[in-house]
């Protein structure tokens, strides 16, 4: 705890240094420590309030980012994979489950793009244009990458949280007794292992808290969180 804090108050110091600010933004349900702050949280609000959540906003994106060809989309999957030393297999049957590969996609709830990434997780992860496959692909990888950490690898609970959210998943032990979530765990993993996943399997663990890292995106923007 002495250790955490210090960590905060270097941090704390560390921003004023260079001119930015710390604050904690509740994400998922999860308290979280960020140096994107009111500024960026009010941009991402206001491009998700533009769109309406209907087809119709659609027409006000960029053409560019509607001609990418699968075979490209694929290649990216593959190099930011590899970048994070995540399976691009499981990466792209999580897009053919989440959009079909449409770098578009805007669902009822909100999410967005080709791996459909939440408003408060897009601002999270960086992500500044959720229908830039790019970045789109980066950000969803990165929070994959953090969901197989916190639940220690198993794959079929990363991926219901993926779905349903980490704080219901970590807080049942289990997948969550919700049919989209258990039909959305049993359509990847049938395709990416050839076999059904027993989607009640529970685990334990010890929850931890993350330190807080610096992580630099691509554009040079420093992001400062717990959660990665």
């Amino acid at each position: 705890m002495f250790l955490t804090i210090v960590i905060i108050f270097l941090l704390f110091l560390n921003c004023i240094a260079w001119g930015q600010k710390i604050c904690i933004k509740e994400i998922d349900g999860e308290k979280v420590y960020t140096n994107l702050c009111d500024t960026k949280a009010k941009a991402v609000l206001i491009n998700k309030s533009s769109l309406k959540m209907n087809n119709n906003s659609l027409r006000n994106l960029p053409r560019e980012l509607s001609i990418f060809s699968r075979e490209e989309l694929e290649k990216i999957v593959d190099e930011k994979a590899k970048i994070y030393g995540i399976d691009a297999k499981l990466i792209k049957e999580i897009i053919k489950e989440e959009s079909n590969w449409n770098v578009n996609a805007i669902s009822p709830k909100g999410a967005m793009g080709i791996m459909q990434l939440m408003p408060s997780t897009a601002l999270l992860l960086g992500v500044k244009n959720p229908f830039d496959p790019k970045e789109n692909i980066d950000g969803g990888i990165r929070y994959i990458k953090y969901l197989l950490e916190k639940f220690q690898g198993n794959i079929n609970l990363a991926l219901a949280a993926y779905n349903a959210g980490p704080n219901l998943v970590e807080s049942l032990g289990r997948i969550p007794k919700i049919p989209e979530t258990i039909q959305y765990v049993d359509n990847i993993t049938k395709r990416y292992f050839g076999i059904s996943s027993p989607y009640l399997e529970s685990y334990s663990y010890r929850k931890r808290t993350n330190p807080i890292k610096a992580i630099y995106m691509s554009d040079g923007t420093v992001l400062y969180t717990n959660r990665y």
